[in-house]
């Protein structure tokens, strides 16, 4: 299965700082907030310091009154500002998530629908959903106590070189053992995360496969093995997800491991110094308290670095989204001169395996009525995902109104596709339907309803939440209505009226008349009935026409089409 393209890291860095341009202002008044509590922080051990000499020396008790106070007033500098820091910091990241998600989302609505199809829906629905979440999880909580950390880890060794350059490199004995570690959990971790986030996508694809398809799964009995492929996209993800584990756990080690040494430097090298007279005990004990003082940063950046490197991993899946180059327009865009269609040559295949569609040669002069029929596997809906745009095809060509699809200035225009899998969007029905046309007014939109029998009200509401469920059948005529809508000179209709049972088939036959009226229509036609009143029907078998002609015509001539309407009609005359 393709997958869709995940940022490589330099290019999701420049993403970055590309969605952070127009927030400069905002990003600098966050840097302040939060230099400015980590500068704070920094005064209290040397205060501590001056107290304990203070003590040995017996000073005054103002003295030791004035620094406790201005201690208490460096702690509230502190709360302030990195209060204010973490919500500016979550403010600026929740702007930049939002103008992420529009770019993303607005890029996978450009995606076309075979590559879609070909990474499978659970990957684009991962990313647009399980990913942002993610992000805006470590926006909101990682990402602003992780910036806070490195400030203090920074400062603080900035405040040891002050108090003394000895305590400072005593201090620095830990820092290969961080870098080096650093440097591999960066990487490791890096390509872990971007594994899992890999897996989910896959183990989620699996689970709407598995229950997209219940009902096939159970009347071919397989649902033992696609239990089985389930559990095996599952067992991966948990794999990926435990890999990740064990490579924090090892960090974690090796972090406490190298604050154990620099814990016995500070305290070693400071002993010898005050016996030397070189500083003082409370110089002593401030270097002693500034390193005890990262071991919290350093703890937090351990525990939430992980967060921030799977958002980091989402955040290049969605980069990669975001950077799908979008469908070609046309150099010299033209209008088709009238609504007949012509397919010359039709070759398919998908993703190099073997031809669907050979050759096809097809004419349908404007304003007729097709109807495709075959069996199963003969090609049709190919044939229909072709003449729709949604696939192009591998060798030959398809126009509309002697004008190739490639040339035609906005296809969905002139072309639109109405299949058997409708999705209900959650609103009203008014909402529903304006997708089709934006400024539709309350009497076009219910005039679109009337002429496919829908008995649907605008102010009704459906889709998922407080929406109610739509039979199979209504949530076809509310597709049908959005095809009037829209109201384009050609329409394909794949197998729209599948889903219904017989009842239901027969008012869906007669709301896709209405809405095909007028238009040239290529009709694939699981139920039979739809080609007997088309104005032809069109044999397809393994990828070729082996028949066309009107349907009188057809059930008399005793060949493919009359089998096929014999096996349709016997049991229906019983």
């Amino acid at each position: 299965m393709t997958v869709l393209p995940v940022a490589a890291l330099a290019r999701t860095r420049r993403a970055l700082g590309e969605l952070m341009a127009p927030h400069r202002a905002l990003l600098a008044a966050t840097a302040a907030a939060l230099v400015l509590a980590s500068v704070a922080m920094l005064v209290v051990p040397p205060l501590l310091g001056r107290i304990v000499d203070a003590v040995i020396d017996r000073g005054a008790a103002g003295l030791v009154d004035g620094l406790a106070l201005a201690i208490l007033a460096a702690l509230l500098a502190r709360a302030v500002f990195s209060a204010l820091g973490s919500v500016l910091v979550a403010r600026l990241g929740e702007q930049v998530l939002a103008a992420l998600r529009e770019r993303v989302v607005r890029r996978a609505l450009d995606v076309p629908l075979a590559d879609v199809e070909r990474a499978g829906t659970g990957d684009l629905l991962q990313r647009v959903g399980g990913d942002i979440s993610v992000i805006s999880e470590g926006v909101r909580r990682a990402i602003p106590t992780v910036v806070i950390s490195l400030l203090d880890v920074g400062l603080t060794l900035v405040g040891l070189t002050v108090l003394d350059w000895r305590l400072a490199l005593a201090g620095l004995t830990p820092l290969p053992i961080w870098v080096l570690v650093s440097r591999w959990y960066a990487r490791a971790s890096g390509r872990l995360y971007a594994a899992e986030r890999l897996a989910e996508g896959e183990r989620t694809q699996s689970l709407l496969a598995g229950v997209g398809g219940a009902a096939t799964v159970r009347a071919f009995r397989r649902r033992g093995a696609q239990l089985a492929r389930i559990d095996r996209r599952s067992r991966v993800a948990v794999d990926a997800s435990l890999a990740a584990a064990h490579a924090e756990r090892k960090f974690g080690l090796a972090m406490n491991g190298a604050e154990l040494v620099g814990v016995l430097a500070i305290l070693v090298t400071g002993f010898l110094l005050v016996r030397a007279d070189a500083v003082t005990v409370g110089a002593a004990t401030a270097a002693a308290l500034y390193f005890l003082r990262l071991f919290d940063p350093i703890g937090v950046m351990l525990y939430l670095l992980d967060e921030a490197q799977s958002a980091g991993a989402a955040l290049a899946r969605l980069v990669g989204v975001a950077d799908m180059p979008a469908p070609p327009a046309p150099l010299h865009p033209r209008t088709p001169a009238h609504a007949g269609v012509r397919l010359r040559g039709i070759r398919h295949a998908y993703d190099g395996g073997p031809e669907v569609l050979h050759g096809v040669d097809l004419e349908i002069a404007p304003g007729e009525r097709v109807a495709v029929v075959g069996t199963s596997g003969a090609g049709k809906t190919t044939l229909g995902a072709v003449l729709a745009g949604v696939h192009r095809p591998t060798a030959g060509t398809v126009e509309i109104g002697g004008v190739g699809l490639d040339e035609i200035a906005d296809l969905r225009r002139h072309v639109a596709l109405v299949t058997q899998e409708v999705h209900v969007f959650a609103g009203t029905v008014a909402d529903n339907l304006r997708l089709a046309r934006p400024g539709a007014t309350d009497d076009e939109l219910t005039a679109a309803l009337r002429a496919v029998e829908a008995p649907l009200a605008l102010t009704d509401v459906v889709g998922d939440g407080d929406g109610g469920e739509l039979s199979a059948t209504r949530a076809q005529q509310l597709a049908l209505a959005r095809l009037v809508l829209a109201d384009p000179a050609v329409a394909v209709l794949d197998e729209a009226t599948a889903e219904a049972g017989s009842a239901g088939a027969r008012t869906l036959e007669r709301a896709a008349a209405a809405a095909l009226a007028g238009r040239t229509a290529v009709v694939i036609a699981h139920r039979l009935t739809q080609a007997a009143t088309a104005d032809r029907v069109v044999v397809l078998d393994k990828g070729r026409i082996v028949e066309a002609g009107r349907h009188d015509e057809l059930v008399a001539a005793g060949g493919h089409y009359a089998d096929l309407w014999s096996a349709w009609a016997a049991p229906r005359s019983r």
